[in-house]
């Protein structure tokens, strides 16, 4: 009869360590994949081309793909300052699901947007919905009353709050509790 003898735990604790250390040197080597356009792809392979001739026939073929992909919509070329423009006009939306905005350096954390009122109306629940010149609609989320009605022209000062909220000063009167809409 055949006995088994189970390794000890220093063997087990000296196998797993080299396993997990051979995974992190195999992961550090490896690129960095994330999820590229295919003309950008395309761009990217060309590298791997040894011969010059080559290399060049495809990076010549490659910026005339992504350029007739730009042309036509499929492809959008964002430089750092568009992006955080595009964070700055989603402020008080949720784009959890949009990774888009994260890729390169840690972007730009807005917690607070100043802008003026471009038309501002009371609902039918008698809270103000306050539409901005960028466009953003705000609606009053608490039942405070202001002590002046806020107007085309009116300066509001809009800040991030706990848990997820957001605080609005219309013409430094005291702060309301507002929500992001989209729509009236």
């Amino acid at each position: 009869m055949t006995t088994f003898r189970l390794p000890s735990r220093r063997a087990l604790a000296a196998t797993s360590l080299a396993a997990v250390l051979a995974v992190g040197a195999a992961q550090a080597a490896a690129p960095v994949v994330r999820d590229v356009a295919p003309a950008l792809k395309a761009l990217l392979d060309c590298r791997g081309i040894a011969e010059s001739d080559k290399r060049l026939a495809c990076y010549d073929a490659a910026v005339d793909s992504i350029t007739t992909a730009e042309k036509k919509g499929d492809v959008i070329i964002v430089d750092r300052q568009q992006a955080q423009a595009a964070r700055r006009q989603a402020f008080g939306l949720d784009l959890s699901a949009l990774s888009v905005f994260d890729r390169g350096d840690k972007p730009e954390e807005v917690d607070r947007i100043a802008g003026e009122v471009t038309k501002a109306v009371r609902g039918a629940d008698g809270r103000w919905i306050l539409t901005l010149a960028d466009g953003a609609t705000w609606r009053q989320a608490d039942d405070r009353d202001l002590s002046s009605p806020p107007k085309a022209g009116s300066k509001v000062e809009i800040r991030k709050a706990a848990a997820g909220s957001y605080l609005m000063n219309i013409d430094g009167q005291t702060a309301i509790r507002a929500r992001r809409v989209i729509g009236p």
